[in-house]
């Protein structure tokens, strides 16, 4: 293999950006990285911005401050090894409520992703079903099996667990239906435990037993200043070339590694590398796949995206509850799915003017057909069911941000964790300087992509004869 390496990080959002970084400390001295970015801005779901003078985030908000594991998160990895470990701040207010029957209820505690351990716990929004949940003499879920999420607990504990707080707990991560979400992938915990218990409350328990909490450690934290921060570490970190509105349309093998051809159909610019992250969505990456690699790029092309709007309002003093935010229901018929109290969850962002920011999350799996209204309509129902669940009207926003993000969430429908594992495979058996990254194939979350961007870096060093230490 000649040296230096030349790798191109194909998307510059979290994951490859991470994967750049890695590479930098990991491969070889005088490794040539170049991220390509198609559209102008890096960060990809990272994205702060401003609003009535202040900086608001409107993309990602936070990242949880613990793995599966308890160990550090790989966010918070990142975040130590680019020197912002320093500017970590956590929630005021955890509590959050959630819509039932035109109010607000707080969310009980005590849940696995708003799947109970403790029936008795959850009965003040749902009322479970009667002696469902009994023990067959055998696991819930075979050993390679893989279901909905809504399934597994409508069979165990009724349609009201699922309606009123397990789908909209899943619906504020993913947009999606738990009727439709793969247990393994949205809910890996649980699924591993749900290989063993016989029953669902013993599978709750047995995963949450897997990985305590130590009391008063806080789970969620972001940065001071904005998530952007990261992502412009990360880039000066990671010391790559960075190339936006740049797209990558072909990937070609060569004899000694890959050819990109990058930019505009009638200029285009070719660009030979050794081996290739390949940080973008799934069907992108499927588009890219098609020629060298089809059944890897059939594999991940079956995956489906949700988009959704993120409606900012600043309000001048406003009567809200203290709250970190609320969840809605599908079944409430609202077109807000979630809302967050900004200034007052994070304390570093409150105001002495009292000016409120609260940011409002729009938009549903198969519902896409809302989000064609324009942003001042958005705006204002916004407003509206806003007043409504409060119970009281709320004063005219004095600014306000409408961030659309398009095919933003990931469907994860039940198999794709298989689909994913015959791409990779298919991948490191034909092509293993070709890898994929991102929150198309491991899940979303800042620390799920940063670790998936930092183990592709990792088997390219590998691939490339180097040690991925």
């Amino acid at each position: 293999m000649r040296q230096p390496w030349r790798v191109a990080v194909v998307g510059g959002g979290i994951a490859g950006l991470a994967a750049a970084v890695r590479l930098r400390d990991r491969a070889p001295a005088g490794t040539e990285i170049t991220v390509y970015e198609q559209s102008g801005a890096l960060g990809g779901k990272l994205r702060t911005g401003e609003l009535a003078g202040a900086p608001v985030e409107f993309g990602a908000e936070s990242f949880l401050m613990r793995d599966p594991t308890g160990a550090e998160s790989g966010a918070v990895a990142l975040i130590r090894r680019l020197g912002l470990a320093d500017r970590i701040v956590h929630p005021t207010v955890g509590q959050a409520a959630l819509v039932v029957d035109g109010g607000l209820r707080p969310i009980p505690g005590g849940t696995l992703v708003g799947v109970p351990g403790d029936l008795d716990r959850v009965t003040t929004v749902a009322r479970p079903a009667a002696g469902a949940d009994t023990d067959g003499g055998r696991p819930l879920v075979a050993p390679d099996e893989d279901v909905s999420v809504g399934a597994l607990v409508r069979s165990r504990f009724g349609d009201e667990v699922v309606d009123r707080l397990v789908d909209p707990m899943l619906g504020g991560v993913y947009a999606g239906r738990a009727d439709d979400l793969s247990l393994v992938t949205t809910m890996p915990a649980l699924a591993r435990a749900a290989r063993v218990e016989h029953t669902l409350t013993g599978a709750v328990r047995a995963a949450q037993a897997a990985a305590p909490r130590a009391p008063g450690v806080p789970v969620f934290g972001t940065l001071a200043g904005g998530l952007s921060t990261l992502v412009e570490a990360a880039v000066t970190a990671s010391g790559a070339t960075v190339r936006r509105d740049a797209a990558v349309r072909e990937l070609t093998a060569t004899t000694t590694g890959w050819r990109l051809t990058v930019g505009p159909t009638r200029a285009p610019d070719l660009v030979d590398v050794d081996a290739v992250v390949l940080a973008v969505p799934a069907r992108p990456a499927a588009r890219l796949l098609a020629g060298p690699a089809p059944a890897a790029a059939g594999g991940v092309g079956e995956l489906d995206y949700a988009s959704v709007a993120l409606v900012t309002l600043a309000l001048p003093q406003p009567r809200l509850p203290e709250l970190s935010g609320f969840l809605v229901p599908s079944t409430e018929g609202l077109l807000i799915k979630a809302a967050t109290f900004f200034t007052t969850k994070w304390g570093h962002l409150r105001r002495p003017d009292g000016l409120a920011l609260v940011r409002a999350s729009v938009g549903r799996y198969g519902e896409e057909a809302q989000l064609q209204r324009p942003d001042a309509d958005l705006a204002a129902t916004v407003h509206r069911e806003l007043s409504g669940v409060l119970g009281t009207p709320l004063p005219a926003a004095v600014d306000g941000h409408v961030q659309r993000w398009g095919g933003a969430l990931p469907q994860y429908t039940p198999g794709h964790a298989d689909r994913v594992a015959a791409a990779r495979a298919a991948l490191r058996a034909a092509h293993p300087t070709l890898v994929l990254a991102g929150a198309g194939y491991d899940g979303v979350g800042i620390p799920v992509c940063v670790r998936s961007g930092e183990t592709a870096a990792d088997e390219i060093i590998t691939a490339l004869g180097g040690s991925a230490r």
